[in-house]
């Protein structure tokens, strides 16, 4: 298989990326005294930094492919829309999607540091699902963009925030398959089983233990092919690609008659911190999807680039040029 050509034909894909957009905040300090009001250290700040989170950082693995994400979410009408919507302008992402209510919230999430060390997280959001009017008003914007531009797959990143809706997910998947656009779903508990007929849905083994309500100890080839055949009964997705951590990917392709499931083990890695890496999975797996490449493939360069920024600190996007230096030494 021609690794550079696949690679290539990422560049200029329309990637629509549906979900919570959030800012995630750093605020960087000095410890060295205990607080006389209270057992607690005092931080000195001494640099923050705000970054784009939540569905926005799917945008940035797309970008970083190469590919032309644009993101629908629907954020707060105050200042920290701004900060979202000028974030978005420096990294050239379109703000055709994003839409500003009175009735939300935006979500940031705040971490304080320590000597390096995290602190204390401090969330500020509402997670209340989105008003009829709000609903109605998203779905007509998302609607508006995949019937005016050529759309090649679709992505549904959702953290429980109350943006994605069961109303969104049908009415969106309905129109996607009706003009066949690949979706591809990152899912959390509340709407799990919602994603009825969707292309591809890629749960970690926890999400799917808690989405099914059932358990096992451990990932075997039967066990995960007995949840997997359940999840499939229950939503009718095309493929079921169920991320392992240290133990790999597995993938299930239903559109297939026989050989249609396998797992792909993990690559040795030096683990620095997993965050982020579910949403380079699907922003990869979207991008193989788009090109309609072979389900062992889709799970084959996902699984590479999840490992890869791994083993970065932090969250960040994928490089492009090492996953594929990486893709063409290990496939």
């Amino acid at each position: 298989m021609d690794y550079k050509k696949i690679f290539n034909k990422y560049d200029g894909l329309n990637i629509l990326i549906i979900g919570d957009v959030m800012i995630d905040s750093y605020m960087w300090g000095k410890v060295d005294r205990i607080s006389p009001e209270a057992p607690v250290p005092v931080a000195t700040i001494v640099k923050t930094e705000d970054r784009l989170g939540g569905a926005a950082n799917v945008a940035l693995n797309i970008r970083a492919m190469g590919a032309n994400p644009i993101l629908c979410s629907v954020v707060g009408h105050d200042t920290k829309a701004k900060n979202i919507l000028s974030l978005m302008k420096k990294l050239n992402i379109t703000k055709e999607g994003i839409l500003l209510s009175k009735e939300r919230e935006t979500t940031v999430k705040t971490r304080i540091l320590g000597n390096k060390i995290q602190m204390l997280r401090v969330d500020q959001e509402i997670t209340a699902p989105l008003s009829e009017n709000d609903e109605k008003e998203f779905i007509g914007s998302i609607f508006k963009i995949i019937n005016s531009t050529k759309i090649d797959s679709i992505i549904f990143q959702d953290y429980d925030k109350g943006v994605i809706t069961q109303n969104v997910i049908s009415e969106v998947v309905k129109l996607a398959n009706k003009k066949e656009i690949p979706t591809a779903v990152d899912p959390k508990k509340k709407n799990f089983l919602s994603y009825k007929n969707v292309t591809l849905f890629k749960p970690n083994l926890k999400e799917l233990k808690e989405g099914l309500k059932i358990e096992f100890d451990l990932p075997s080839m039967n066990n995960l092919i007995d949840a997997s055949n359940l999840l499939h009964h229950r939503i009718k997705s095309r493929m079921i690609f169920i991320t392992l951590s240290e133990n790999g990917v597995f993938i299930a392709d239903y559109g297939l008659k026989q050989n249609n499931m396998l797992i792909i083990p993990a690559h040795q890695r030096s683990i620095s911190d997993v965050s982020g890496a579910g949403d380079t999975v699907i922003s990869v797996a979207s991008l193989c999807l788009a090109l309609k490449l072979p389900f062992k493939t889709v799970a084959e360069i996902s699984n590479l680039a999840g490992g890869l920024v791994c083993e970065q600190v932090g969250v960040v996007p994928i490089n492009k040029q090492l996953l594929l230096s990486e893709v063409c030494n290990k496939l």
